[in-house]
């Protein structure tokens, strides 16, 4: 058996950042897959699910009603890895075209106050485990570390 792209990027050189993973046609279209890379992996601890929890929701929601993107999101959640996430958008992207999104996305989830969408019983199968605090302090630490200076290292896969 093949091994999936995915697992053929050398995890020991990869640093936070902001990498397409994958194209895919689909129909008539382009599915680009990016890889927002939060923690060096086998490098730093991972996130934990409460505070991924919290991103996934706010993430979503930012990005499902985005006035531009909010029609391409196809999916936004994370990797089970607990390093990131991933984000499908209709459209043949570089990761260099989604950084001005990304840096809204986090500093919306960097700001956030109030209750988490979709944080209720009847909205969510584990609705009580969510961190928003630590969500927050990671939104901030991937713009301050990763977004706001972002260079090729950090938008290129390393070979």
């Amino acid at each position: 058996m093949e091994k999936i792209t995915s697992f053929t990027i050398d995890h020991l050189r990869l640093l936070p950042g902001v990498y397409v993973s994958r194209k895919d046609p689909a129909g008539g279209a382009v599915i680009t897959t990016f890889d927002l890379r939060m923690t060096r992996p086998n490098n730093e601890p991972v996130m934990n699910t409460a505070e991924m929890h919290a991103i996934e929701h706010l993430g979503a929601t930012f990005l499902r009603n985005h006035p531009v993107y909010g029609s391409k999101v196809i999916y936004f959640g994370p990797m089970g890895c607990r390093t990131g996430f991933y984000l499908l958008l209709c459209g043949d992207f570089e990761s260099v075209d989604i950084v001005p999104l990304m840096v809204e996305m986090f500093e919306f989830i960097r700001d956030f106050e109030g209750e988490i969408p979709g944080a209720q019983p009847k909205d969510c199968g584990n609705y009580l485990d969510m961190n928003l605090p630590m969500a927050k302090y990671l939104a901030r630490k991937y713009l301050d570390e990763v977004l706001y200076d972002i260079d090729d290292e950090r938008l290129v896969y390393p070979e």
